[in-house]
């Protein structure tokens, strides 16, 4: 699994901010929010409203706490993660 950390820009709250996450973050973050049919932004808007302490631990605590529920299956995250990982690259 790549553990390389990513750091990508995201809206939040109507401000671009940047957060470090590592691939395998991003793969489940973009799984979860393609299973609720909302963007990353969107998603990480919604974490980002509920959270007590540092964003980027509160993003892989929120995906830790969906894989506990069942909501993410470890073959689409690694899936997803390849992909993104693909995607970057071009």
């Amino acid at each position: 699994m790549p553990t390389t950390v990513k750091k990508r820009s995201v809206v939040v709250g109507g401000h671009r901010t940047s957060i470090s996450l590592e691939q395998a973050f991003w793969g489940a973050l973009q799984t979860l929010a393609a299973q609720q049919d909302k963007t990353i932004n969107q998603m990480v808007s919604d974490i980002d409203a509920a959270r007590t302490g540092n964003l980027s631990s509160a993003i892989r605590v929120w995906v830790l706490e969906q894989a506990r529920q069942g909501r993410l299956q470890p073959e689409e995250t690694a899936s997803r993660a390849a992909n993104s990982a693909g995607k970057q690259e071009e």
